[in-house]
């Protein structure tokens, strides 16, 4: 079964970036069998990889009150379920953009 965690994105109100995977799609794609896939182009994972490997924790959310525009809140909410999330996201890209900015 395919699994995955985030899928990074950048959005801009300009324009919308569709990144659907059609369930039907994603059905396919877990009935390859592994004989099928050419995994060739893809080197070996070595000791020397596993001993540089890092845990990485998923971060934590911390709940906070925040006032925002209206129209802003509206605009979040009609793009459908996980808004928050994407104000998250939008959040995050202004910071990291910021911070790269300020180096």
């Amino acid at each position: 079964m395919l699994s995955y965690k985030y899928i990074r994105f950048v959005y801009t109100v300009l324009g919308t970036l569709n990144m659907t995977i059609s369930r039907k799609r994603l059905e396919e794609l877990e009935n390859i069998p592994e004989s099928a896939i050419d995994t060739s182009d893809i080197p070996e994972l070595d000791a020397n990889f596993w001993a540089k490997a890092k845990l990485v924790t998923p971060r934590t959310k911390q709940a906070i009150s925040l006032r925002v525009d209206s129209e802003v809140l509206d605009w979040f909410k009609s793009q459908g379920k996980g808004y928050q999330s994407l104000m998250n996201a939008v959040l995050r890209s202004y910071v990291e953009h910021h911070a790269k900015s300020r180096e």
